[in-house]
């Protein structure tokens, strides 16, 4: 039981417990903007007040393409939000990072081993080399 009480109050698990809720009522919200303005704009200009009554039946099969047509549009405007307000700023930043964190080691000119940037002797072939400093 104590395992299992461990499992439970992790920290990863109770995180992604948080992500799966903030992402449904994301998604939720993003329905509810699709639905109730960017359906209606579009409607505007295309003539249909609300997709979600567009349909065709087939001997008496109701195939309701406008709901498709309203969720694909959520499903869009969901993963453009993510991406332009959640990946690239997310990878700017880890960018920025790795540019930070600058290696420790250079190329020796002579043999092309390499060798550690406060050096100023290569390890493998003895050359002298200038040390590079920090900027």
């Amino acid at each position: 039981m104590d395992g299992f009480k461990k499992f439970l109050l992790q920290g990863n698990l109770v995180q992604l417990a948080v992500a799966v809720v903030i992402g449904t009522v994301f998604a939720n919200l993003v329905t509810a903007f699709t639905e109730g303005f960017i359906t209606p704009l579009i409607g505007i200009f295309g003539g249909i007040p609300t997709f979600s009554d567009l349909y065709f039946e087939i001997n008496g099969s109701r195939f309701l393409y406008g709901s498709f047509i309203d969720a694909l549009i959520s499903f869009l405007l969901t993963a453009a939000i993510v991406y332009f307000f959640v990946v690239l700023p997310v990878a700017k930043l880890m960018e920025r990072f790795i540019k930070a964190e600058e290696a420790t080691t250079r190329e020796c000119p002579h043999c092309f081993t390499e060798i550690n940037k406060k050096a100023d002797r290569c390890s493998a072939c003895t050359s002298e080399v200038t040390p590079e400093t920090a900027a």
